[in-house]
Order: C-alpha cells, then structure tokens, then sequence
C-alpha cells in the first residue's frame, strides 16, 4: 500500500459539554496553554509524515480555517514591532510542505458520516482519522506508532487503552487477542457496551488507520440512534473481510472532551511548559 499521507479530523460538532464558552467558538480550538487542541492533534499527524490535512467542518468552525490560513495583519504587525520570535510561531503553525482541505458536512450525521465525507479527498489511500479530543502525549507520536503498525501489517489499525470497567458505556470496545507486543488482533467491536455486557475494558480512543474499504462499508451502515452512522459500526463491517488490529499505544491520553480531562490537561501540559512550569508549579504547591 501506498505511504500514510492524509489525516481526517472530524471537527463539525457542537461542543455541548462546553457551553457557554464553544457558543461561538469551536471546542477544537479550545487551548491547552498557549495553543489549540486541533493544533496538537495537526502536530502529531505532521510527526507521523502526514502531508494532507483534511478537515470534516460544520457552520461556526470558520476559526479553525482562519488558524490555519496565512495572517497577512497579524505578521505585518509583528514584523512592524520587531516580534520575531512571535513572528516565527505564527508564521509556523502550519509547516509550508502540508496541506489543508476543508470539507463540509451539512448535516451532524455522526462520526461515521464525517469520516465518510473525506471520500473524495482521500480516494483509494488508507488514510488516519484523529479526534482533536483525545490529546495524547507520548515520546513517540501515538499516530507515528501506529503508522509503524500499518507499515508492517498493512491493515487498519486502531488506538487502544484500558479503561476501568465501569467506564466501557464511554467508548467502542474490542475483544482482542495477543500478536505482538502492543499489537492485539482485534475479533469483535461493539459500540459503548454496559459494563457487564464488555467483552474486555480495551476501548478505542480517538486514533485510527483505515484502508479505504471503509467508505464502502460506512455508505451501507443502517443509522442508529439519533439518526446517526456509526464509524465503529462501519469497522466491525470491515473486519469480516479485512484483518484489523489494535496498538496500545505508549503515551498519557487526556480526554479533552469532558471538564476534568480538560483540567488535567492543562496542568500536565502547564507542568511541561518552558515559558512558565516553574511558576506554575510553585503556585500550585500553594494549594492544599
């Protein structure tokens, strides 16, 4: 198969557990210290040789097009003023060589239907889809581990961890069985199982590498609940005629989804910081 070059990422959501701050602004574009969660997540794509961003976009995410656009006044002014550190971040938010595309989808069908929506664009290329929620850290990229998974096997592969029981009605869970280390070969997927239905706690997090069999599966899934496409229905779809791994990937993932995964973000993140961890951390030894 061809090189892993395009990266999907579904932003057209509402941002509901948010509000009131993602009434007008997208949850994507939310900052975990000094930059915005779509951007780490562009930044682990890039890691892994990604070259083609594309965008899955509602109506109000024009912020997130703007971020990555050039900022002809905002560079004019800084240049102006002799801000060239700042000129230099601004200026490389995006490297040169990778591309953006946006993609509309006209009506919140699912993550399912957004992934489908990226057909066009991504053709007959196995491809990587990333949600800007999870935030993952890890001294190897978690999208570049897993592209060394796709090199190998050449088949979709998708991100895993254990979660604690009570908590598999959160996530798609895989029952799986031992290949390599950190590689299961995963046997059956279901979407948000009750905790005494689970057939394990090893649950899928917002990283995948697909083949593009996955769109011809995606365009034949029966909606579900809410009137939407299932993406983990269109994998257990694929998996009867494809092999599908899981990678345990080695990093820490916040879900920047809720409040409390947000918040522990940004003190992790914070705590990392070169510009202010040591202020930071004495200031949170002041509390107790």
């Amino acid at each position: 198969m061809k090189p892993i070059t395009k990266a999907v990422f579904p932003v057209a959501g509402f941002g509901s557990r948010f509000l009131p701050a993602t009434k007008a602004s997208p949850k994507e574009m939310m900052p975990v210290v000094d930059k915005p969660l779509i951007q780490y997540a562009v930044e682990e794509a890039v890691a892994a040789g990604i070259t083609d961003m594309v965008f899955i976009t509602g109506r109000s995410k024009r912020a997130i097009e703007d971020h990555f656009d050039k900022a002809y006044e905002l560079e004019a002014e800084l240049a102006l003023r002799g801000k060239k550190d700042l000129l230099r971040m601004v200026q490389e938010v995006i490297p040169r060589n990778v591309n953006c595309i946006f993609i509309r989808q006209n009506e919140a069908l699912g993550l399912g239907h957004a992934v489908l929506c990226a057909k066009p664009v991504v053709n007959d290329e196995a491809f990587a889809v990333v949600l800007a929620d999870d935030l993952i850290h890890g001294k190897v990229p978690v999208l570049k581990q897993m592209v060394g998974v796709f090199e190998r096997h050449h088949c979709s592969v998708l991100g895993v961890e254990d979660v604690p029981r009570e908590h598999t009605y959160r996530y798609g869970i895989v029952s799986a069985t031992h290949l390599e280390p950190d590689v299961e070969r995963v046997n059956g997927i279901v979407e948000k199982p009750q905790p005494e239905d689970a057939p394990s706690t090893l649950a899928v997090v917002g990283r995948y590498i697909l083949t593009p069999r996955i769109f011809h599966h995606l365009a034949k899934v029966q909606r579900g609940e809410g009137g939407e496409i299932q993406l983990t229905d269109g994998i257990a779809a694929l998996m009867q005629e494809e092999e599908l791994l899981a990678h345990r990937f080695n990093g820490v993932r916040y879900d920047c989804g809720s409040k409390f995964g947000y918040l522990q973000a940004q003190i992790a993140y914070g705590l990392n910081h070169p510009e202010v961890r040591d202020e930071f951390a004495a200031y949170l030894k002041t509390f107790k």
